[in-house]
């Protein structure tokens, strides 16, 4: 799959090189019609392929209005400079924004020309080229849809009025707030606000606040502004609650007898120390002929939340609970999420399972798929099941028990422990010579004190015990989506996908880790394995987060889709989610489809199914976002207590503004202001990723080792500022 991506990628980019050629022919020649004969005797292009590049281009060119197709495959430049489009308008970081003119092409808009546009808004655009430049310029006419979405910002309170200022990277105006509207609300506070109308020649678009937030600085002030910016609700309805309340809590006889019975076989869950919610668990048996049976039991949400229900329709909307560093915003109410779907030990649960026979040398010979009930025998941590596959004893010390008392683990767990952390390190290597990548990125994880400030950090790191959960929830999800999608009829399917890597970044990749001595292979069939090869090269090295950041950016993001091509990540065929019905909706569906599937293999419909995946996929990027703000604010905040101090740090990115700093012992990132730069003048050079000082030639180059003092903290704005020590 890698090199026939490779290969087309390659005629990709010799396919634009042939339409900037024939653009550049109109250019000089904008008044002449030329067919493409004549075009291609201009272009000097006399092979089949060539010629028809030339055709596929022209009909491309005409599509998007560079040049117009007059009588009988006679073309001329289109000079027209009100080429109009309408698209989404985005506000991009350096103060720009940008209109996609199709899938390969964007068109850029300068401060000047955004109207009335807000991040978002859906827009008229009229555009023409930029022959200097070689770029697509556009100018706002209308807005056609406003993005309805909520602002965060601060009340500044005059006499006659008051204005909301925002201080969102694609905000790049404040909202004018009527004296009536801001009586109720405090001159300071952080407040959400609505758009209402943006009047001709008004600077500003008016505003409605309907509600505060607090005091700024505060964290749960800085906390909820994050979820508000990312359109991301903390509260569920009360009539959402109220549903959930009415459910059935009781585990009935008459269920039971739909279900497979697994009450009786051994079940554990393995979780993090503070986990609320257990949504998996694994039973194990040894059986007669030597083969192992490892059942992998999810809990059956789907039982609970039925279609048509509000339920249901806020699972929806939400897509996916959002993980905060100090807080879990759960999809599901908590009687749902930490009660009747959490699959607690001691207690009868429905489950959804994937049970699979397994030969000692990792083959599964046979599977199945259905609603269960089980019942959990013991909850262990990570912490705990590490410290047994460590120390080969069948014990818990008090120092790692979550009773903070040590115990004994009878034989039989000992056994399935052991067992299954040899299985899965055998699927573990397997996919590793399949070709799957395994990014090992040191994740930072705070440690809270009882007011839930950062007062420490750590690194999660993972080992055996996370390896032996995550391999077994990597084969119930292949198995699942193999289950369906190899079936003859075509049925239509939730799959989660990942694309191949975009070519062009990982050559840039390429040449970046040369500076540090490294190298990737682009031309052999299997990518995945060279990217492997320098993830291992790096792994301990102070360059490792930033090599492993650059890699994953070269990525395609996973999404949702109905569309199978396969995960490249992970080297798979066919994939999807069936393992977290609690926190992913998603997978709520593939439970659904699977059950169906199972009784009556009729299809449902792609397009309504697809259309789920758009929004699953959209709401998880920005609950990924909020995730990522949470992490950098308590970073800002963590680092309050050190200023002044100085840290060691590798240049983690490079801008016309100045340097990115990322401190090796916390991974804390902040900012070289370029006027704090000192002692000389220093000229940002893009394709070397770099600054150089015009008198002193001094370089500061991504990568690069530097030593760094905290100079300034705002919490507010989530920003660190540092000097040269």
């Amino acid at each position: 799959m890698s090199y026939l991506n490779l290969r087309m990628s390659k005629k990709k980019k010799a396919q634009l090189r042939i339409e900037k050629k024939i653009i550049a022919l109109f250019q000089n020649r904008p008044k002449q019609r030329m067919n493409f004969k004549q075009i291609a005797a201009a272009l000097q292009i006399k092979d089949t392929q060539g010629r028809n590049d030339i055709i596929r281009s022209l009909g491309k060119l005409a599509q998007k209005k560079i040049i117009k197709n007059e009588n009988r495959g006679q073309y001329v430049y289109h000079e027209d400079p009100k080429n109009l489009i309408e698209g989404q308008f985005t506000v991009l970081p350096n103060g720009k924004a940008s209109i996609a003119l199709d899938k390969e092409t964007t068109i850029l808009i300068s401060k000047k020309n955004f109207g009335q546009a807000l991040h978002g808004d859906i827009v008229k655009v009229s555009y023409q080229r930029n022959r200097k430049k070689e770029i697509w310029e556009g100018k706002v006419l209308s807005v056609t849809t406003r993005n309805t979405r909520e602002y965060v910002g601060v009340l500044e309170i005059h006499k006659e009025f008051a204005f909301v200022l925002t201080r969102n990277i694609r905000m790049y105006t404040d909202f004018f707030i009527p004296k009536k509207q801001s009586q109720n609300f405090a001159a300071g506070d952080k407040v959400v606000v609505v758009f209402e109308s943006w009047m001709p020649g008004d600077d500003s678009p008016t505003g409605k606040i309907i509600k505060s937030l607090g005091k700024p600085g505060e964290q749960e002030t800085e906390i909820h502004a994050i979820l508000h910016d990312y359109g991301l609700p903390y509260d569920f309805p009360k009539e959402v609650e109220e549903e959930a309340t009415k459910i059935d809590t009781r585990i009935r006889p008459e269920e039971i007898k739909k279900r497979k019975d697994f009450r009786k076989k051994l079940t554990f869950t393995i979780d993090p120390i503070s986990a609320k919610d257990f949504d998996d668990a694994l039973s194990f048996e040894v059986l007669h002929n030597g083969h192992l049976e490892v059942g992998v039991h999810i809990a059956d949400v789907s039982h609970y939340v039925q279609p048509n229900t509000l339920l249901e329709e806020e699972a929806y909307n939400r897509a996916t609970s959002v993980y905060l560093v100090d807080r879990v915003v759960p999809m599901l109410p908590e009687k749902l999420s930490n009660g009747l779907c959490s699959l607690r030990p001691q207690e009868e649960k429905y489950t959804v399972s994937a049970v699979f026979e397994i030969t000692p040398n990792g083959q599964v010979a046979q599977e199945w798929f259905g609603k269960t009930v089980i019942l959990s025998d013991h909850r262990f941590s990570y912490e705990e099941v590490q410290e047994i596959l460590e120390t080969q004893q069948a014990k818990v010390s008090a120092k790692t028990s979550l009773t903070e008392k040590a115990y004994t683990v009878p034989p039989a767990l000992f056994d399935a422990l052991n067992k299954l952390n040899g299985l899965a390190q055998n699927f573990r290597e397997k996919r590793r010579q399949s070709g799957a990548l395994f990014f090992d990125r040191q994740e930072v994880n705070f440690t809270l004190d009882e007011e839930k400030n950062p007062v420490g950090v750590s690194f999660k790191v993972s080992q055996n015990a996370h390896q032996l959960v995550e391999e077994l929830m990597l084969l119930a999800n292949r198995k699942v989506a193999e289950f369906i999608g190899k079936r003859k009829e075509k049925l239509p399917f939730v799959y989660r996908v990942h694309d191949d890597p975009d070519f062009d970044k990982l050559d840039q990749l390429n040449q970046f880790v040369k500076r540090f001595g490294y190298q990737l292979n682009l031309e052999q069939k299997n990518i995945a394995s060279s990217i492997n090869s320098l993830l291992v090269e790096t792994k301990g090295k102070k360059e490792q987060n930033l090599i492993d950041t650059l890699a994953l950016r070269a990525m395609s993001k996973a999404i949702y889709t109905t569309q199978n091509i396969g995960h490249y990540g992970l080297s798979f065929d066919y994939y999807t989610h069936f393992t977290s019905p609690i926190r992913r909706y998603p997978d709520v569906l593939v439970h659904r489809l699977l059950m169906l599937y199972l009784d009556n293999p009729k299809p449902v419909s792609a397009a309504t199914l697809e259309v789920a995946c758009e929004h699953a996929s959209s709401r998880e990027q920005l609950a990924t976002k909020a995730e990522r703000d949470s992490i950098k604010y308590m970073q800002v905040v963590y680092m309050e207590r050190h200023l002044g101090e100085i840290f060691k740090g590798v240049i983690s990115g490079v801008t016309d503004r100045g340097l990115f700093v990322e401190l090796n012992e916390n991974k804390c990132e902040g900012m070289i202001r370029m006027v704090d730069l000192e002692g000389d003048y220093y000229s940002y050079i893009e394709n070397e990723f770099s600054l150089i000082g015009q008198r002193t030639q001094k370089r500061f180059q991504l990568g690069d080792a530097i030593e760094i003092k905290v100079k300034k903290v705002d919490v507010m704005k989530r920003h660190l500022d540092f000097v040269l020590a």
